[in-house]
This record gives C-alpha cells, sequence and structure tokens, in this order.
C-alpha cells in the first residue's frame, strides 16, 4: 500500500507502514531524493521568518537543513544529535519519546553550538512533525541556549501537527487506516 502525494510540486508515492494494527503512517523519507530535499528547502525557505541560524534532529532532517542553509548561504546550522559524539566539548541533554523511534532516546546539543546560539533567532526545522514529541525536545534544547525559537517548520504535518498553529508546514499527511484509506 502506498499513498501518493505532490510535495514542493513534485510527485510521490509513500509506502504505508504499520505502527499498530489499526494504524498505519505513510513513510516519508528523503534521504536520497536529492531532487526531492532541494525542492523542500526552496518552498519553507520562502515561507520562512527571518533567523540567525537552522536546527534539526539527526537524522532525517539533516539533508533538509544543510539543503536550506545552503540555498539561503548560511555559514552554519546545529543538530540536536542522537548520540553524545567524542568530540563534543560538553553536552545539553533531553529525553524524547518519537513514533517512529521504538522506546526512548535522548537529543543532545555540543555547549561550544548552544554558546553561538544564546541570544540568536533560531528556526526549527524538520522532515516531519507528527506528535510533537521530537519538536518539544529541540525546543528545549534550544531554550536552554537562551536562545529564541523564532518558528517551526516541517515538509509534512501529521496527525495532531495539522492543527497547530505554531507549525509552518508544505503539506498534510493524514494516518491511516489497516486497508490504507485515510483517518
Amino acid at each position: 500500500m502506498e499513498y501518493k502525494m505532490n510535495i514542493a510540486g513534485l510527485d510521490r508515492a509513500l509506502p504505508l507502514c504499520r505502527l499498530t494494527d489499526d494504524l498505519y503512517i505513510g513513510a516519508f523519507v528523503i534521504f536520497g531524493d536529492q531532487e526531492l530535499t532541494v525542492a523542500c528547502a526552496d518552498a519553507l525557505l520562502k515561507k520562512a521568518p527571518e533567523y540567525d541560524y537552522l536546527i534539526s534532529a539527526e537524522a532525517k532532517g539533516i539533508p533538509l537543513v544543510h539543503e536550506m542553509a545552503r540555498q539561503h548561504g548560511d555559514k552554519k546550522y546545529f543538530l540536536a544529535r542522537k548520540k553524545h559524539k567524542l568530540y563534543m566539548t560538553g553536552v545539553m541533554e533531553v529525553t524524547v519519546n518519537s513514533i517512529t523511534t521504538e522506546g526512548q532516546q535522548k537529543l543532545y546539543l555540543d555547549t561550544a553550538d548552544a554558546e553561538l546560539m544564546k541570544g540568536k533567532r533560531i528556526l526549527i526545522v524538520d522532515d516531519v512533525i507528527s506528535t510533537g514529541e521530537s519538536l518539544a525536545a529541540i525546543e528545549e534544547l534550544v531554550r536552554q541556549t537562551g536562545a529564541e525559537i523564532c518558528g517551526k517548520m516541517t515538509i509534512l504535518a501529521e496527525g495532531d501537527a495539522q492543527t497547530r498553529d505554531d507549525i509552518i508546514y508544505l503539506e498534510k499527511l493524514p494516518l491511516f487506516r489497516a486497508d490504507g484509506t485515510p483517518i
């Protein structure tokens, strides 16, 4: 089963993946789809508020935040990492429960990056926002830096995220029943 949709002017078919017996999601993966990544970055930047830096979560947000920074001419962007790396000068951490990752995970921000973010306008970007758990974790990391969150953007708003007025998105992605029909 798949769900066909147009995203940033491009037609794509998303495979439906089972979450529970009664609930499926459309799997949206921009990894390897350079054409879609470029088009989505361009479309999001046209809607973006003014910002100083971009931040996204590892891993599916990486190609998007990189392409947005490249198109905008930004020299730096930030990542909330899933693992503490040896090269980090220190870390800030938060716990998150994402619907696409089994169990709890942590997100980490390098304290050197946090120092650069302090007092700046930060735009949070991600590929899909659904329950908002990952977004809330990134928001908490940004708040801990002393930066201002100037906006939250995503390519696709799924489920309850579609009704939030604090998220800028390109398209709505429904949730699905076991037979593949949208909920």
